[in-house]
């Protein structure tokens, strides 16, 4: 009835109503929402219709709407179909088989260490247990273990209460920091305690601990961490490398001032960074900060050791890594991945607070997100929790191009 009110088929409204209406309703999260118009625009075409087979639904150009004609060749034509979807049918790189395949690698082996016997029939002779193993590893993390982070060590100016009665942004978001760290340090240095004294069978071995033991074994990070610990999809010894470097960059700050660039990657709450550097710039040139957002400029600098100054207005990002696409040094453009190159480091980038900033829809704006799990509990704006913001990238292809290949940024890599 409704499609029959217009002389031509109303492509925009099918797909608005399916995308928006139908379904949409459903989708609760913006990113996946967009997607979901991506691949609607991809089918919802008066091309799909024609009476030939001249529009491609895939690059490759073996996914079409067949011409109208007999069974038997309707039948030939699905039975020429490849038995496994490639990626480029969904708009994906090629590289996103070996993502998958290393999922399912992850997924298995993770199934066969957790079915794997605990207790053995005995150990070689001077060979040691698995709990004196456990015990070893214990006693290295306890004396690497970093004390907690103390204000009062802070460099000269740090902390300052301002004339207005307040402390400078960045040192609120990096007190807040601090408080999240020691928890997690303290919490890590208890636990460590009790488990050593369980293994020597001086305290009993309660469940947390026995869970400890096995993550331990296992190489995993134990879960009475992770409830206190930021996001993190590292294994065990990477994942405490990775911690005593978010620890050496928040001591560095508070005792030797502010750095000229911020590894964004070591915040437990990034978006907590990016209020307090929106909130410096609004309290610096007195304007309304619910006006403000950020422009991003890439730069020309790889490292924060090549970060001579900060800048004047906004801050020096490091760290952020592209996922399904590489940023082209020469172009300053996206461009796609390379074979096999599951993620590529970007370079610094310039988050510049701007009054009434409109984005440019050239750009691709790239979702930013804390793991590359990319999902999360939904808070109240009803944005998942993994989520921090929209990074705006130049290129010569349409963002619809990027969105289907799933390309996002992300602060740190699973190795």
């Amino acid at each position: 009835m409704f499609v029959k009110k217009f002389p031509e088929m109303p492509w925009s409204a099918l797909t608005y109503i399916t995308g928006h209406v139908n379904y949409g309703g459903r989708v609760t999260d913006d990113q996946d929402r967009r997607c979901l118009m991506c691949i609607l625009e991809t089918y919802y075409k008066g091309e799909v219709v024609v009476q030939d087979d001249s529009y491609k639904f895939s690059e490759s150009g073996v996914y079409y709407s067949p011409p109208m004609g007999d069974y038997a060749n309707l039948m030939k034509y699905f039975q020429n179909l490849p038995m496994v979807d490639n990626p480029e049918v969904f708009g994906m790189h090629d590289n996103a088989n070996i993502t998958f395949q290393l999922q399912e690698t992850t997924m298995i082996m993770e199934q066969i260490l957790a079915l794997q016997p605990r207790v053995g029939g005995g150990t070689e002779e001077g060979a040691k247990s698995p709990e004196e193993k456990v015990d070893d590893m214990a006693a290295i993390f306890e004396d690497e273990m970093p004390v907690t982070m103390d204000h009062e060590r802070g460099a000269q100016g740090m902390f300052e209460v301002l004339e207005n009665g307040a402390m400078r942004s960045l040192d609120t978001v990096l007190l807040q920091e601090m408080d999240r760290f020691n928890k997690l340090i303290k919490t890590m240095t208890s636990s460590l305690k009790e488990l050593r004294k369980a293994i020597k069978g001086l305290v009993v071995m309660s469940a947390d601990l026995e869970a400890m033991l096995m993550s331990f074994q296992n190489n995993q990070v134990p879960g009475i961490w992770t409830k206190v610990a930021y996001p993190c999809l590292k294994p065990l010894a990477s994942w405490i490398k990775d911690f005593q470097r978010r620890i050496t960059f928040f001591t560095d700050w508070c005792e030797k001032g502010q750095p000229t660039s911020f590894w964004l990657p070591g915040f437990y709450y990034p978006q907590g960074f990016m209020t307090g550097a929106l909130q410096t710039h609004a309290r610096k040139l007195q304007l309304p900060i619910d006006t403000l957002n950020f422009a991003f400029i890439v730069k020309n600098l790889e490292a924060p050791e090549d970060v001579s100054d900060a800048p004047e207005d906004g801050v020096y990002i490091s760290g952020l890594y592209l996922e399904a696409a590489r940023w082209d040094r020469r172009q300053k453009k996206l461009k796609p991945s390379n074979a096999g190159e599951m993620m590529s480091l970007m370079p610094i980038v310039h988050f510049q607070p701007v009054q009434n900033y409109v984005a440019n829809e050239a750009d691709y704006q790239a979702p930013l997100y804390k793991t590359n799990l990319r999902a999360g509990v939904l808070n109240t704006t009803g944005q998942s929790t993994n989520y921090i913001l929209d990074v705006g990238l130049t290129t010569d292809d349409q963002p619809r191009h990027w969105v289907l290949m799933a390309t996002a940024l992300v602060c740190m890599s699973n190795d």
